[in-house]
């Protein structure tokens, strides 16, 4: 098995960017959902409520992020000049945030249509004390887990029952393997990528993203959440719920991937 694919999406519920290789820090990948939008009630905002987010477009220069959408692009310095901060609520979590500059949040407001905050993470989120491995399990503005894992093989499996096959974009993965069997990663435990070991912590539940074309920002219909529901459909936590993936946290504070890394099983379930 090898690592075939590394994503980051430096701004939560926008267009990825693939990477050959990426440093990893306690929060995820670098730069991996350091910033996000939040709402006039500073709530955070996904494709779930604005499916358009999923047509904005993002890429990292020297010391800036450049942001291209519906024909207008804006660049914005990695770190905001503004040092206001505010707690902003992703989930259930409150966390403490930079907020970026007016205009900034001007230009994203107006091609939304509604009000909301550019914010960089800037406090400390835990992971959820039922799944981390230690107290200082952190996470960025990921939905709850430093890193998502698919396999490149439980996409074949799945489109197997699709008339239209889909692309592994719709589960937004930061790291993809090949080379396992379809859903094996459900057994995993403990895996080595490179030199470095992962916690598999939890299955990944999936929601109706994966339904957004991940370039257009367009709906495509109920799949691939029409198909998951009849044969990835489990109890967890006592209530049932769609799985494909697995999140993960990593043994060590630092380090670095590559696409082609050799990835072994070091513990199942």
């Amino acid at each position: 098995m090898f690592l075939s694919q590394i994503n980051i999406y430096p701004i939560k519920s926008m267009q990825g960017i693939s990477l050959k290789e990426a440093q990893f820090e306690s929060l995820g990948l670098r730069f991996d959902r350091r910033w996000m939008l939040v709402d006039s009630n500073l709530r955070f905002i996904t494709q779930r409520e604005y499916p358009q987010l999923a047509a904005f477009q993002t890429s990292i220069l020297e010391n800036e992020l450049r942001i291209f959408a519906f024909g207008e692009y804006l660049n914005i310095p990695l770190e905001p000049s503004d040092e206001r901060r505010l707690s902003v609520n992703i989930w259930e979590s409150h966390v403490e945030a930079l907020v970026y500059e007016n205009h900034i949040n001007e230009w994203f407001s107006d091609l939304l249509g509604i009000e909301c905050k550019l914010v960089k993470i800037a406090g400390r989120r835990q992971v959820d004390s039922n799944y981390a491995v230690s107290s200082e399990d952190v996470v960025s503005f990921a939905d709850g887990y430093p890193f998502l894992l698919t396999n490149q093989a439980s996409l074949e499996s799945l489109n197997n029952y699709l008339d239209v096959p889909i692309e592994m974009s719709r589960f937004r993965p930061n790291l993809v393997i090949s080379g396992a069997f379809p859903f094996a990663e459900d057994n995993w435990k403990k895996i080595k990528i490179g030199e470095y070991i992962f916690h598999v912590v939890k299955p990944c539940s999936r929601c109706i993203v994966t339904t957004i074309d991940q370039r257009t920002g367009r709906k495509m219909g109920e799949e691939p959440l029409k198909t998951l529901n009849q044969i990835r459909s489990f109890v967890v936590g006592g209530k049932r719920k769609v799985l494909f993936g697995q999140n993960l946290i990593a043994a060590q504070r630092t380090g670095s991937l590559k696409v082609g890394d050799v990835v072994e099983v070091i513990e199942e379930k």
